[in-house]
């Protein structure tokens, strides 16, 4: 397939209509250990370590430094600080490589949270949420969960508008905190 076919239909899959995440609340996320920056400083995030301090807000995107990615991780940037303040962690991933990453964690995600690298789509399809797979390109759908302290996906939301992401999953999150 030809470049421009490539960035064709990977236009084309942005811009569709909503998607709808295939996990469900009250799944099991599964678990996972993945290479992440913050600040352009690499580390390995866990998951399980992460929920031993609370909630998760793992967010899928598809491709850093395209327009709704960008939008939706100055979004999520911007409301960092209520997630803390919440209780929850805050992650992106993509299957954009650690090197491209650094640099969105430093320019669009502003240092305020972490983004992991997922190249081989390992979680990306674990979490049911690759988008498309086009030869050796592969991209994630734009979905949010908020995973519980449990291991269990309390909040799943999907829509290739990057818009509402943060306003839900802050919501989904401060109501775990009510419980």
């Amino acid at each position: 397939m030809t470049r421009i076919a490539t960035a064709a239909l990977l236009a084309a899959s942005l811009f569709a209509a909503p998607a709808f995440a295939a996990m469900k609340p009250g799944d099991a996320a599964p678990d996972f250990t993945a290479t992440a920056t913050l600040g352009g400083q690499e580390f390995s995030f866990s998951l399980a370590s992460a929920l031993k301090k609370g909630p998760v807000v793992l967010y899928f995107f598809p491709k850093a430094f395209t327009t709704g990615c960008t939008a939706e991780a100055h979004d999520f940037a911007e409301a960092a600080a209520s997630y803390t303040a919440a209780g929850a962690t805050l992650i992106g991933m993509s299957a954009d490589d650690i090197g491209t990453l650094h640099k969105f964690s430093l320019q669009e995600c502003g240092s305020k949270f972490p983004v992991a690298a997922d190249p081989d789509l390992k979680v990306i399809k674990a979490y049911d949420s690759a988008l498309i797979r086009v030869g050796s390109i592969g991209i994630a759908d734009r979905i949010s969960y908020v995973i519980a302290g449990n291991g269990k996906i309390a909040f799943a939301y999907s829509d290739r508008n990057p818009d509402k992401h943060v306003e839900n999953t802050l919501a989904a999150v401060r109501a775990l905190s009510k419980k």
